[in-house]
C-alpha cells in the first residue's frame, strides 16, 4: 500500500497540543495524527459491524440481543479505553 501527502493547516495551539500528546508516547506529531485517524476508523467500522451483527441476530428471530450485542460486548463498552486519554 503505497502513501499519498495530506497537506492541512492547523491552529498554533492545535499544533502545540498534538507535540505534547505525540511526545509523551514517543512519537512524532506525523505518526500521532495517523494512528489517531486509523483508531477512529476503527471505531466506526466496529460500530458498524457490531449493529449489523444485532440486526442479523434480530432479523433471524432468535430472541433479544443482549445488551451489548451478539459477541457481548456494545460498541461504547469495547471502545471506551481507545482515546481516552486524548480527551483530558
Amino acid at each position: 500500500m503505497g502513501s499519498t501527502v495530506l497537506s492541512l493547516r492547523i491552529d498554533g495551539e492545535l499544533l502545540d497540543r498534538l507535540r505534547q500528546h505525540a511526545a509523551r508516547r514517543g512519537m512524532s506529531v506525523q505518526d500521532y495524527v495517523v494512528r489517531t485517524l486509523i483508531r477512529d476508523d476503527f471505531d466506526e467500522r466496529f460500530k458498524a459491524a457490531v449493529d449489523e451483527t444485532e440486526k442479523f441476530y434480530a432479523a433471524e428471530g432468535t430472541g433479544p440481543v443482549p445488551a451489548g450485542g451478539a459477541a457481548g460486548v456494545g460498541a461504547a463498552e469495547g471502545t471506551a479505553g481507545i482515546g481516552a486519554e486524548e480527551a483530558t
